[in-house]
């Protein structure tokens, strides 16, 4: 069955200080998805480099979405297909890779503030920007 996978960006305002993005992400975790390592990692950075978040909440944090998203590795397959999204569409290789892992995971919407919106990779994953559709 297609689902949702989670950019680091939509996830960060989970634990941010503006509720409306806030509520969004939340409701759209909600929902079930998936994120991958690269995310979860990505967002440890963000939640103690700039959001100056305790060792303990971001370990609270990090695990709360682990029990409500499923997490999928990072390959070597999974890196060379993000390597060729980067060519071909001029994405970042972060973004690449996360569209990647979104892509490999069987993903038919990869929610994101950063890519842009209403975008289609690869065989039909489509970015959604969440903050957009409801403004």
């Amino acid at each position: 069955m297609p689902a949702s996978f989670f950019d680091t960006n939509v996830l960060v305002y989970l634990a941010s200080g503006d509720a409306a993005k806030a509520d969004l992400a939340e409701a759209a975790v909600e929902a079930g998805g998936a994120i991958s390592v690269q995310v979860l990692n990505e967002l440890a950075n963000v939640a103690r480099r700039k959001m100056q978040m305790s060792w303990a909440d971001t370990h609270a944090l990090l695990a709360l979405l682990c029990g409500l998203l499923t997490v999928h590795p990072i390959t070597v397959e999974i890196h060379e297909a993000g390597l060729g999204l980067a060519e071909r569409y001029g994405l970042s290789t972060w973004d690449a890779m996360i569209a990647a892992s979104a892509i490999h995971a069987g993903c038919d919407t990869l929610w994101s503030e950063d890519i842009q919106h209403g975008m289609t990779l690869g065989d039909g994953l489509r970015i959604v920007n969440p903050f957009r559709v409801a403004g």
